[in-house]
């Protein structure tokens, strides 16, 4: 499975070991600014006891600049991912790029299925993160690859659905090691508190009512940390 180190891919990882799989977690250094995400989804492999891989792609980073993610002289902008000023944090086609790199290694494995973490809250901003892309790309997989596909072979996107709420009740009912999850797309010493990925954080910890154990430089008024 994909796994960037966040709250929605570990989500993902515990509840699909709650259910007897056996995990492999990808990672992908493409270049971002915040690539300390990939120390935490080595903490979360450890934790479940998978094998986990980087795949070095930073050089990529240097054909996909205006991303606030991947070029720095675009500031990681304020906010809620509800508005337009998020546009600026899309990397292109970032999910077709790991989701094809996924399903290489999952064929070459012989593993049945490629899983990641897309969720409802992304779909305003993220393209490649709303469900007719993931339908088009499940198809693109099976005929791209057929005769060669584990029996049964599925590309798996639980969440896509959910809130980000939703996802914290149900890392809570699994067991998430929440404080071991990296969100921050500054990438500082602790989360910002203030980027989109950081307020869609707080908001979903507070509306799941579950305690946000995360730290966060910058407090803000009525909102629990």
């Amino acid at each position: 499975m994909i796994a960037s180190g966040g709250l929605d891919s570990s989500t993902v990882a515990y509840w699909l070991a709650d259910r007897g799989s056996q995990l492999m977690l990808l990672s992908f250094d493409y270049g971002q600014r915040h690539r300390k995400e990939l120390h935490y989804a080595e903490r979360i492999a450890g934790h479940l006891g998978a094998d986990h891989e980087v795949v070095d792609l930073s050089d990529l980073g240097r054909l996909l600049a205006g991303s606030a993610l991947t070029d720095p002289g675009v500031q990681v902008p304020d906010g809620h991912y509800s508005e337009a000023s998020m546009r600026s944090t899309v990397v292109p086609n970032r999910n077709a790029i790991m989701l094809s790199i996924a399903v290489a290694a999952a064929v070459s494995s012989g593993a049945d299925a490629v899983a990641f973490g897309a969720h409802s809250g992304d779909h305003a901003i993220y393209p490649d993160c709303r469900t007719s892309f993931f339908d088009l790309f499940a198809a693109v997989t099976r005929e791209g690859n057929e005769g060669f596909l584990a029996e049964g072979f599925e590309l798996l996107a639980p969440f896509i659905g959910l809130t980000k709420a939703g996802i914290v009740e149900i890392g809570r009912q699994v067991g998430v090691p929440f404080e071991d999850t990296w969100s921050c797309y500054k990438g500082g010493e602790v989360h910002c508190g203030v980027c989109g990925t950081c307020a869609e954080r707080r908001e979903a910890f507070q509306v799941a009512g579950v305690v946000d154990p995360t730290v966060y430089s910058t407090s803000v008024p009525g909102v629990a940390r």
